[in-house]
């Protein structure tokens, strides 16, 4: 899943990065792929989107832009994430590794 021709950072690396950098560049990468089913991953994992998620378990009920996903998603991060900020981080660094 990583782009060729770029260097992938490790674990390390990531994990010293504030979680708003991690988001920053997830979503930046996600947008470049236009990777609706990270957004969607992100969504169900956070617990007041759990009725948004919840609709119908899937992604193919989005119907707005991959720029419109982002910022839905972005909204529902501007805000402190709680018990699920390791949770966020870890998805966060996997999907910056490629994994």
């Amino acid at each position: 899943m990583t782009d060729p021709g770029v260097e992938v950072p490790s674990v390390e690396e990531l994990d010293a990065l504030s979680t708003d950098e991690l988001r920053r560049r997830a979503f930046e990468l996600a947008e470049h792929r236009r990777d609706v089913g990270f957004f969607w991953d992100l969504i169900r994992h956070l617990s007041p989107a759990e009725d948004i998620a919840s609709e119908d378990g899937s992604s193919g009920n989005i119907t707005a832009g991959i720029a419109d996903v982002a910022e839905m998603v972005r909204e529902l991060f501007g805000r402190d994430l709680g018990d699920n900020e390791p949770l966020i981080r870890a998805r966060f660094i996997s999907y910056l590794r490629g994994e």
